[in-house]
């Protein structure tokens, strides 16, 4: 689940256009003229005013170990504060369960039977060990499930969506962003037009796919 938090601006593209105008010594205090210099701005590839637009969110109930991932775009300065595994108990944690396994009765049953005993195992060892629960942690998997709190500008999520909606990025990842255009759509209409010109994967930025192996949306690109 993605909850967008309320100091994420309703009005980006607003916004955008309100700093741009204070640089070119225009008016910045009528919101429809802020509008249209922020369209222009990023129609035209000025993308730079995007970096004054926060996105501050909770993403929950996603793996720890997409998690992980979401952690290597670090363009723009964003910071992060995840579930601690020092304080918070997990002796019952729950889990994502990938599509590949869902679709295997006898593979799910094996996958399930295996989290449970993880679980128990860290609750043994607290209770009956007396072992810290940082230390009994160390037997949870990439595969449960977590929570942060992130901050991040607007262009790192757009640059990020390029290649996490690609058809060959990790499945979890693509449905993550996917997630996160629905709640921003669903904040504001500024929101919803960025989200649908400009979150997109990286074969419609360049007209072609640029995948060793492609998924035939886009052609390769000419030699």
């Amino acid at each position: 689940m993605i909850t967008i938090l309320k100091e994420t601006s309703r009005k980006p593209i607003t916004l955008m256009g309100e700093r741009a105008g204070v640089c070119w010594g225009a008016d910045i205090y009528k919101e429809e003229k802020n509008y249209r210099r922020g369209l222009d701005c990023i129609k035209s590839g000025h993308h730079r005013v995007m970096e004054y637009v926060n996105v501050e969110m909770i993403l929950d109930g996603y793996s720890a170990r997409v998690i992980r991932e979401w952690y290597t775009h670090i363009g723009g300065a964003p910071t992060r504060l995840q579930a601690s595994t020092r304080y918070i108990d997990y002796s019952g944690f729950s889990y994502t369960v990938p599509p590949s396994v869902t679709g295997n009765p006898e593979a799910e049953e094996l996958y399930r039977d295996t989290m449970s005993a993880i679980a128990s195992a860290c609750s043994r060892l607290e209770e009956a060990y007396g072992i810290p629960r940082e230390d009994a942690a160390m037997l949870l998997p990439l595969g449960m499930t977590t929570k942060i709190v992130d901050k991040r500008n607007v262009r790192n999520l757009i640059e990020m969506s390029h290649q996490r909606l690609c058809s060959r990025a990790y499945w979890e990842y693509r449905q993550l962003m996917n997630d996160i255009c629905s709640a921003l759509s669903a904040y504001s209409e500024e929101w919803k037009y960025l989200v649908d010109h400009y979150f997109v994967p990286k074969c419609q930025v360049w007209g072609y796919c640029t995948e060793k192996k492609t998924c035939g949306k886009m052609p390769y690109r000419e030699p």
